[in-house]
């Protein structure tokens, strides 16, 4: 089964369910989002997360 990479990249108020869906099942899922937070990725899903989810998690983390 293939995904088109567009899912991953949604516009701006675009669902990100099917993206969401890749994500849960992947095996490199958190070395997915360690790359993108490690690299301040600012669009796209990356190991199952929205950039306002990424976000959200470095706050977390800075406290």
């Amino acid at each position: 089964a293939q995904t088109d990479p567009e899912a991953f990249f949604p516009e701006k108020g675009g669902s990100t369910r099917e993206a969401k869906r890749v994500c849960s099942s992947c095996e490199v899922r958190a070395e997915c989002l360690e790359y993108a937070l490690e690299n301040d990725e600012r669009f796209g899903i990356w190991g199952g997360l929205s950039e306002r989810e990424r976000r959200r998690m470095r706050r977390s983390q800075a406290m």
